[in-house]
């Protein structure tokens, strides 16, 4: 597996999307927050079950 620049670039963007992501949710109201963590949660956790396995885990 290579890692390279754009790599990096995509990483450094996903982070970026997901902190922006978790700035919305904190200015919500409570009930309101805690159905969007849960969206969120589904979310990541569906991306990192389409994610690439590598055979290791």
């Amino acid at each position: 597996m290579s890692f390279d620049i754009a790599d990096a670039a995509g990483a450094d963007a996903r982070r970026e999307d997901l902190l922006s992501t978790l700035e919305v949710i904190e200015q919500q109201p409570l009930a309101e927050r805690a159905a969007a963590y849960a969206a969120l949660h589904d979310e990541l956790a569906r991306r990192l079950e389409a994610g690439p396995r590598d055979g290791s885990a």
